[in-house]
């Protein structure tokens, strides 16, 4: 049987290393931007997922990309209908005539009716945050590394820390 003391230590070990894995400058700048990019997925409910196995397959800070995913839910709300523009506009398709506040009523109403109703919408705009998503994401990626570079050189690094490496 193995020790309560041990299971709790190794936990201990993962949770620090999660915090500490993907540290340096363009790490930190990558998993902002990847971060930001995903939080605006026009697809309610599914960008902590996405952000999860994102920074799981490209082994980015998950704590980093899931803070930068749960502040950047008003973003998210706000670019929906913007990227159903976008979708709208490249695949010619109808008009959507309801607001996000009518939307969400519906969904609250009838989830699956609304999700069927809408699924073409919602694919438009989804190729439309595709199509947008990479070059926004090189945009902040670029814009972000000055930035965390500066403020990686006001702080200390920490004796034998090799995640503070630039």
């Amino acid at each position: 049987m193995t020790d309560p003391r041990e299971i709790q230590r190794r936990l201990a070990e993962q949770f620090v290393a999660q915090l500490r894995q993907g540290l340096s400058v363009d790490r930190i700048a990558a998993t902002v931007a990847v971060g930001l990019c995903l939080a605006v997925f026009p697809v309610v409910g599914m960008t902590t997922l996405l952000c999860f196995l994102a920074a799981w397959a490209f082994r980015l800070n998950q704590p980093i990309i899931q803070a930068v995913n749960w502040s950047s839910y008003a973003l998210q709300l706000i670019l929906i209908i913007p990227f159903i523009r976008l979708g709208e506009r490249m695949f010619q398709g109808p008009r959507l005539t309801l607001s996000l506040k009518q939307l969400a009523a519906l969904a609250k109403a009838d989830p699956v009716g609304t999700i069927a109703s809408i699924s073409a919408i919602t694919g438009h705009a989804v190729v439309a945050w595709a199509i947008v998503a990479p070059f926004a994401g090189l945009l902040v990626f670029f814009a972000l590394r000055p930035l965390v570079r500066a403020l990686r050189a006001r702080i200390p690094a920490r004796e034998g820390d090799m995640g503070n490496v630039a």
